[in-house]
């Protein structure tokens, strides 16, 4: 067992292992030592309660969930809970991150029984793997006339044994939900473009930025649609959300503003207090949405936070063969957010006094504090940093020049980075998820296009490099997991989808044709193994899986964007890239799924919105062909400054010619003029003629 295992453990080790201790998951480790009789997810677990006819109780969570770590030291370290579940049921505990086909299996029946999720997510099932009862963190003991946990199981015990046949009913309707599709409509239509922006509108929280009351997630998929709106009508309203949401963000306790990156989502409506885990997709989503904010506004704000968050992930998140790990828990020695907070004492001890001066305002550090007990709701004296306003509005309250007060918060960072980094750190969950990695080669290779980065390309070179000798089969499938050397879990849709996404966009910035080729047999795979040829939609798991109860077509974007809304945003980009109007047609079939859930309720979809967009857009492809390695270098470049959402852009060297022309036959014949890099610009129906100089270019690229 390695060092990060036995951190995983916690204080748990008192008990002797359980199951659980040979898995290879971070969260089922952080169990493996309670007194819970905890299965696996498997035929072991399945086959006893069918012998024996018991209820299953299933726990989904992961190994950065606070909410995870208080039910466990509460619940399933208890003795007397462990013996009411050992005695009436079959205990089998999931890690969401390893099985999110089971975790979305489930959410979905609680969303159905109880109307609400989260984690830890407990369910109770039939013998059949069939839900019935639904929960999320329920303390030990009964609160404010809610029962405790104990009192629950031994009310469904009571059920179980006395009124079984209805329990089971319950459970077929579930069911039979459970396994209904989404039917196919019409294609969708440009005015759900505009529902989707009226919806965000209205939920825009006008004084703070963000959509809904609190707690707030950032939901980065939002930003993009509207960035993509704004591009496609002129509405300045959604380009001001953007800016708005993205700078209070930047600004608030929800950015770590000593290490950078992101945690999870804020508590309140200010974007102060926030769950303090970090996780990998949010770091990825958010990337994306800063640069390409500062893509359009030109507020290089934006630049610093979306490369900061990138070394951010490069320093803490990225193992050492270069693939990125999971997520940081939000607990430090039994405290939330702990790592993350600063008394006023320590910040004086720390900094020069000049430095404490400007700071202490600039952060509005106080003695009592403003983070408050979660239990009790008391001032614990320790303080959330954030900016209290943006830098410039800062400089002048303070009567300092910009550049004088940036160089004051940088090194004040740089002094309680040091400091804090000997602290004893968060456990890093270091699995290594296709999926994830997949979208995080996107956010690195976007902003390599963005910002004319080549370092950032490499790296998520390195991470899909990873991804493909490590997690790809001789047969060309995918698997989901790898820790410890280990691979495991088949992969599912969205391992296929979001890797596409990070090869298309790594294709674009580094002009491999291997990177478009490896994304086309993905493709294929993901076509073979979960389309269901009916609707056009993408099954969450493959053909053949048997272990779950039904197979689930997924199209709401949440936290994480669907496989399904990712998958038509890539078969769009692939269908411009590759010339091969299958992809588009792919598209257009998957695209009729969504016009009944758009037309209910168009922002939660906003990551396929964003496709929408560029399936409505004036866009097309840019193919640029050098004449010569510098010239192409700086003519690709200067069409990557600009903000065209729409339009995919190839550059044929002579490295890939040969390559690039079998993937992309199309652009066999693309030939550079009189040995000038030359540039063919091309929308869905029409090219314009060979460009040779980067001003016409940039005037037919930008001309809507």
């Amino acid at each position: 067992m390695n060092t990060r295992d036995e951190k995983a453990q916690g204080g748990s080790a008192k008990n002797k292992p359980n199951r659980l201790i040979g898995e290879l998951s971070p969260y089922l480790l952080q169990h493996a030592h309670n007194p819970v009789d905890w299965y696996a997810w498997g035929e072991e677990a399945f086959g006893r309660a069918l012998r024996e006819d018991r209820m299953i109780f299933l726990s989904i969570g992961y190994a950065t969930c606070h909410w995870c770590h208080v039910m466990a030291g509460e619940s399933f370290e208890d003795p007397e809970v462990a013996r009411v579940l050992n005695e009436h049921f079959v205990s089998i505990k999931v890690d969401r991150e390893e099985r999110p086909d089971i975790d979305q299996l489930y959410m979905s029946a609680s969303q159905l029984l109880s109307g609400t999720g989260g984690w830890p997510l407990n369910v109770i099932l039939t013998p059949e793997k069939i839900p019935f009862f639904s929960m999320t963190y329920v303390p030990r003991e009964g609160r404010f006339g809610s029962p405790g946990i104990i009192e629950v199981l031994k009310g469904l015990a009571d059920l179980w044994r006395d009124d079984r046949g209805r329990l089971r009913s319950s459970a077929q309707a579930i069911l039979r939900q459970l396994q209904s599709r989404p039917e196919r409509g019409r294609s969708p239509h440009r005015n759900m473009l505009d529902e989707g922006f009226q919806e965000l509108m209205l939920r825009f929280d006008r004084i703070r930025g963000g959509f809904g009351p609190a707690p707030k997630f950032p939901i980065p998929h939002n930003l993009l649609f509207l960035l993509r709106y704004h591009h496609l009508t002129g509405e300045t309203k959604a380009l001001e959300m953007v800016e708005k949401t993205l700078r209070s963000m930047a600004l608030g306790g929800i950015y770590d503003q000593i290490g950078s990156g992101f945690h999870r989502y804020s508590t309140d409506a200010d974007w102060l207090v926030p769950h303090f885990e970090k996780m990998l997709y949010d770091q990825a989503l958010l990337v994306l949405a800063y640069a390409e904010a500062y893509q359009v506004l030109g507020d290089r704000f934006f630049e610093r936070i979306a490369r900061d968050t990138l070394s951010y992930v490069e320093r803490e998140m990225t193992s050492p063969e270069g693939a990125f790990f999971s997520g940081q828990d939000a607990d430090f020695a039994g405290q939330e957010g702990g790592y993350y907070l600063w008394t006023r004492d320590e910040l004086e001890d720390l900094l020069d006094p000049d430095i404490f001066r400007v700071m202490a305002t600039a952060w509005h550090v106080t003695t009592p504090g403003n983070f408050l007990d979660p239990v009790t709701g008391e001032r614990t004296g320790k303080n959330i940093l954030h900016l209290t306003r943006p830098p410039g509005q800062l400089a002048t309250q303070l009567h300092m020049a910009p550049e004088d007060l940036d160089s004051v918060i940088t090194s004040a960072r740089a002094i309680l980075m040091q400091a804090r980094q000997k602290r004893n750190t968060p456990m890093t969950d270091d699995k290594i998820l296709a999926d994830w990695n997949g979208l995080m080669v996107a956010a690195f290779a976007r902003t390599s296009r963005i910002c004319s980065e080549p370092l950032y390309a490499d790296r998520a070179g390195t991470a899909c490099r990873f991804i493909t000798d490590n997690l790809r089969t001789d047969q060309g499938e995918l698997m989901h997991r790898y820790r410890n050397g280990q691979v495991g879990v088949r992969g599912q849709a969205a391992d296929y989808a979001y890797l596409i996404f990070g090869l298309c966009e790594l294709f674009m910035a580094r002009s491999r044709a291997g990177d478009l080729s490896l994304a086309c047999d993905l493709a294929d795979v993901l076509a073979e193994h979960f389309r269901d040829s009916r609707s056009g939609g993408y099954y969450t798991t493959a053909a053949g899986q048997d272990d779950i109860i039904a197979r689930r077509i997924d199209l709401y974007d949440g936290a994480i964007p669907s496989p399904n809304s990712v998958a038509f945003t890539s078969l769009l980009t692939l269908s411009l890239l590759t010339g091969d109007p299958s992809y588009e047609r792919q598209a257009f079939e998957l695209g009729r799924l969504y016009s009944g859930p758009l037309s209910r309720s168009p922002a939660a979809y906003t990551f396929f919105l964003a496709g929408l967009t560029f399936a409505q857009g004036p866009g097309g492809s840019i193919v640029i062909v050098d004449g010569d390695a510098a010239s192409g270098v700086e003519m690709t470049a200067a069409v990557n400054r600009h903000y065209l959402p729409f339009t995919t852009v190839t550059r044929k060297t002579k490295e890939n010619w040969d390559d690039l022309s079998r993937v992309a036959p199309f652009t066999a014949a693309m030939d550079p003029l009189e040995n000038r890099t030359t540039a063919y610009a091309c929308t869905r129906q029409s090219c314009s003629r060979p460009i040779t100089t980067i001003g016409e270019l940039i005037t037919v690229a930008c001309k809507k």
